[in-house]
């Protein structure tokens, strides 16, 4: 059912997955939607949908006041925004940049909005495109408080819940890579533990029930140790560095008598030995955070 009037209207740059999600989530909550992507043909579904088709970047751009940018990265943004005609065509328009890239560049690219008469906050997707238009979706957002403010009634149609974390325009960006940290580092070590189980004689379907039971530990130890490292302690919660080191090094081992690479262990192997050697083997794994952060 529409919950938008028709004077709601968005423009959706970019219909890769996630750009054709997003529009198809306006779509569905009854926002007037125009899109464009260089690509042609990726359109066809929406349009059949009522999207609008947009013959350029600048007609695209100077269809609604707001447009949503995502696409590959913010090389990909500056090519399809900073020409004339395009900037031209924003000015006095809101951009919402769902792109994602590091916060220098978040920054750079409101730098250059605001020299050029554009309104613009920075943003990130913190779930995968089926989450889109469904209350599981995460999205996160940086910028002027009153911008978001005033768009949010059209960015809630794409569903799940929506966060602004700050007026600095890289805020967004910085939760986004802290938190893909998280996840490619998780993602690695699962491709390794497959490897690792493959080699001797575990597949991995027969690995993953007990995977899915290590990652549900990691809720509460995390909020454990985010208290931790924010408060200066490190307790060695029942694992101190030097047991913690003596784990990964039978990680090490057994992978490399399996011919297996082990160089991300021999890293994180590293860090709790360096740490260890500062005179920490007694504390907690968090001790290693300080290490990182340290010039």
């Amino acid at each position: 059912m529409s919950v938008h009037t028709e004077q709601s209207a968005v423009t959706v740059l970019g219909l890769g997955a996630m750009g054709r999600a997003l529009a198809g989530a306006f779509l569905d909550a009854g926002v007037r939607t125009t899109v464009w992507n260089r690509t042609p043909g990726r359109d066809k579904e929406l349009v059949a949908r009522g999207a609008v088709s947009a013959g350029s970047v600048e007609e695209a751009a100077a269809a609604s006041d707001l447009v949503v940018v995502c696409v590959v990265n913010y090389d990909a943004v500056d090519s399809l925004l900073r020409h004339e005609e395009v900037t031209d065509a924003l000015k006095g328009r809101t951009v919402v940049n769902l792109t994602a890239d590091t916060p220098d560049r978040a920054r750079d690219t409101a730098a250059w909005a605001a020299e050029h008469g554009v309104r613009y906050l920075d943003g990130a997707i913190m779930t995968p495109t089926v989450t889109i238009g469904t209350p599981a979706g995460v999205f996160i957002y940086s910028g002027p408080e009153d911008l978001h403010r005033e768009h949010q009634p059209v960015l809630d149609a794409l569903g799940g819940t929506h966060t602004h974390l700050g007026t600095d325009i890289g805020r967004a960006a910085a939760y986004d890579v802290a938190l893909l940290d998280i996840f490619w580092t998780g993602m690695t070590g699962f491709a390794h533990a497959v490897a690792v189980a493959r080699a001797e004689g575990i597949t991995a379907r027969e690995l993953a029930p007990f995977a899915k039971g290590i990652g549900e530990l990691f809720p509460p130890i995390f909020a454990g140790l985010a208290d931790e490292a924010d408060d200066g302690m490190a307790s060695d919660e029942g694992s101190p560095l030097t047991s913690v080191a003596s784990s990964m090094a039978h990680i090490v081992h057994t992978s490399e008598a399996h011919g297996i690479d082990a160089g991300v262990m021999r890293a994180a192997e590293g860090l709790a030995r360096r740490a260890i050697g500062q005179g920490h083997g007694a504390e907690g794994f968090i001790r290693v955070a300080e290490l990182l952060g340290r010039r």
